[in-house]
C-alpha cells in the first residue's frame, strides 16, 4: 500500500483556521459543560456497565482504554469524585502507566440502547484503600487497585454519532465470523497460525476458557 501523506496546503494549523470552517457554537453547547455531577449525571453513570478512559504520557502519547462490569461499576464518591475499579487485563499497564506520568484523563460512558453518551474530564490518582477496594469486587474478587477521577467537566454528549453509525440497530450488526478469532489474528500478526485446524481450533476454546477464569 503506498503511504499517504498530507498536501500541506490543506492541512489546519491553527485553532484560527478550524473554526472558520464552522459556525460559532452555540452558547447552550457551552452552558451544559457542569464541573460537578448532578443528578442526572449521577443517574447515567450508575446506569453504564460500559466507558472508554483515554490517557496519555508526558509526550503526549495518546491510549484509549475499554473498561466494563455490571452496570453502576463506577462509585460515586462525591459530586466531583469518582472511583474506578481496575479488573484483570493484559498487564500492559498502559492507561495506569499513563495516570503516573500525566493525571489527566478523558472518560465517556454508554449505557446500551441510549444514543446519548457522558463525557467526563478530570484528573486521576491510581490507590489502593482496602475499604474502597473491598467495596468495589465482584464475585468476592476485588481490584488490585482503583482510579480515582476528581472531576473538572462533565456533559452530555448529542446522539448524532450513533444514530450515524446505528450502533445499537440490530440489522446493522455484522458477523463476528466475517473476520479471524482475536487468537488468529494475534497469531498472523506474530508467531504465525499453526497448520493444524484442530490445534487452531484448540486455541480457540482456551482463549474462551481463559475469559471465563481470569474475568475477575
Amino acid at each position: 500500500m503506498t503511504e499517504y501523506k498530507s498536501d500541506p496546503e490543506h492541512i489546519i494549523g491553527d485553532e484560527e483556521a478550524l473554526r472558520g470552517l464552522f459556525p460559532a457554537v452555540t452558547p447552550l453547547a457551552v452552558q451544559k459543560c457542569q464541573d460537578v455531577l448532578d443528578k442526572h449525571a449521577q443517574a447515567f453513570i450508575r446506569r453504564s456497565p460500559f466507558l472508554c478512559l483515554g490517557t496519555q504520557d508526558m509526550d503526549g502519547k495518546a491510549d484509549v482504554s475499554p473498561r466494563g462490569d455490571p452496570a453502576g461499576f463506577v462509585r460515586i464518591l462525591d459530586d466531583k469524585t469518582l472511583a474506578i475499579p481496575d479488573r484483570p487485563g493484559n498487564n500492559r499497564l498502559d492507561s495506569l502507566a499513563n495516570i503516573i506520568a500525566n493525571p489527566n484523563v478523558g472518560l465517556l460512558f454508554l449505557i446500551p440502547g441510549f444514543d446519548d453518551t457522558l463525557r467526563v474530564n478530570g484528573t486521576a490518582t491510581l490507590v489502593t484503600t482496602p475499604d474502597l477496594l473491598a467495596d468495589l469486587s465482584v464475585q468476592g474478587r476485588e481490584p488490585r487497585l482503583a482510579i480515582l477521577v476528581e472531576v473538572r467537566e462533565v456533559f452530555l454528549h448529542c446522539a448524532k454519532a450513533f444514530r450515524r453509525s446505528h450502533l445499537w440497530d440490530p440489522e446493522h450488526f455484522q458477523d463476528r465470523g466475517g473476520m479471524p478469532s482475536l487468537a488468529r489474528i494475534i497469531l498472523d500478526q506474530t508467531n504465525g497460525m499453526p497448520e493444524d485446524e484442530n490445534e487452531m481450533r484448540r486455541i480457540d476454546e482456551e482463549l474462551e476458557a481463559t475469559y471465563k477464569r481470569t474475568l475477575y
